[in-house]
């Protein structure tokens, strides 16, 4: 993960490790100022549902996307995450600019949306057909800080799914997953991002179905081969032949 600061002068922060501890105190990874944050104020761990924030007890309220979060969050990349006047963008590691676009034959192609996790239009789902305008000129406004205008599409080209900018902010760039871009190929689970507006693409049928792998057949055995070890089966076949010869002879010399 690489976390951004917009609008300070402040260095990008890597960071690869498992656990991310932030706070003012400087056992931390990630050391922020007194006025900011408490000295351990939260903690983000990597489990296998993604990056997960905990507000740690001594921590002050934190937002995530402008929504305060009180005590567990998933993040994924793209997200704003506030503490104190302290504002973090969490980028992926790899720009979305150099993945390799996943093409979908016309005859395949599922409905896509766009699903608003943050922003005035929280809670919708925007479908896509062909093309999908938002902005001045779309369907679908964007409201911007200090009145700014920008403008972005998400359009089906040769097959592929790209997100276009049709006019971009000077002090609110468009972000895809958190790295700044003006073109690229989108894939299922992309986040995009514009001031305070976020959008996930939803698109089930981009992603390849997952490989049905069968069982490896178990070998055939005999009944016996259950009943315990291979020779304590022939010990008894010959206990019980020894026993049946004698019997017999029993039975003979008495009559």
């Amino acid at each position: 993960m690489r976390i951004e600061f917009p609008n300070s002068a402040r260095e990008d922060f890597r960071w690869d490790q498992a656990q991310l501890r932030i706070g003012s105190a400087p056992d931390n990874d990630l050391i922020l100022a007194a006025h900011q944050a408490g000295p351990h104020h939260l903690r983000i761990q990597q489990d296998k549902r993604g990056w997960v924030l905990q507000v740690l007890p001594a921590g002050n309220r934190i937002y995530l996307n402008a929504r305060p979060v009180r005590e567990r969050a998933i993040l994924r990349a793209g997200d704003i995450l506030s503490v104190g006047d302290c504002r973090m963008v969490l980028c992926a590691d790899e720009p979305p600019q150099g993945r390799k676009p996943l093409t979908v034959p016309a005859l395949e192609r599922c409905t896509v949306g766009l699903r608003v996790v943050a922003g005035p239009h929280s809670g919708r789902v925007f479908p896509l057909q062909e093309k999908l305008e938002l902005g001045p000129h779309g369907r679908i406004p964007l409201e911007l800080p200090q009145g700014e205008q920008a403008a972005l599409r998400v359009v089906w080209r040769a097959s592929q799914l790209w997100l276009e900018s049709a006019q971009q902010s000077e002090r609110y760039p468009l972000r895809v997953n958190g790295v700044v871009t003006d073109e690229v190929a989108l894939l299922p689970g992309d986040q995009i991002g514009l001031a305070m507006h976020r959008f996930v693409v939803d698109a089930p049928g981009m992603e390849p179905e997952p490989e049905i792998v069968a069982p490896p057949a178990m070998p055939e055995h005999l009944p016996e081969e259950d009943a315990g070890p291979r020779g304590e089966v022939w010990w008894l076949i010959v206990t019980a032949a020894v026993l049946a010869l004698g019997i017999a002879l029993i039975l003979l010399v008495r009559f």
